[in-house]
């Protein structure tokens, strides 16, 4: 595994997506297409990355922030509000780019394997688009790298 790289594991030409796709044709392309993810491409540069679980918060509750009561007036608790907005967005989103994770962990197609998996681990991520350059070039999931370990084993 030490001598593999992420070009060596990944699926090569993934299918993506531009951000004003509707966030029901994008489902409808993992369902069809067996993918967990889609890029999220402007052009050729990758902008971002759309997940089954960014689909799924769509229809989560969205949890309200938290209010403080004091001297007779109500503060809104600052980190809830940031939460409470950017739930409120996936929960409306009608595109990609509302659901979408934007800047993306990515990795260069020369990395290797054990790097890419420590990387996947430490940013707790299950896909990483891969990079030749500025290119979108793959995509490497946590199965990709599993099944590195059994063909290597």
């Amino acid at each position: 595994m030490a001598d593999l790289t992420a070009r060596d594991i990944m699926t090569p030409d993934p299918l993506t997506v531009s951000d004003d796709l509707s966030v029901t044709d994008a489902a409808r392309l993992m369902v069809e297409n067996r993918v967990g993810a889609l890029p999220v491409l402007d052009g050729t540069r990758l902008i971002g990355i759309v997940t089954e679980g960014d689909l799924i918060m769509r229809d989560v509750k969205v949890e309200f922030p938290t209010y403080l009561h004091l001297l007779d007036g109500f503060i809104m608790y600052p980190p809830a509000t940031a939460r409470f907005e950017s739930e409120l967005k996936k929960a409306v989103g009608a595109t990609v780019a509302d659901v979408m994770s934007s800047d993306p962990v990515t990795a260069d197609a020369t990395m290797s394997v054990p790097d890419l998996a420590t990387l996947m681990v430490d940013r707790d991520v299950s896909r990483v688009p891969i990079l030749d350059g500025e290119t979108l070039v793959g995509i490497v999931s946590k199965s990709d790298i599993v099944r590195s370990l059994i063909a290597e084993g």
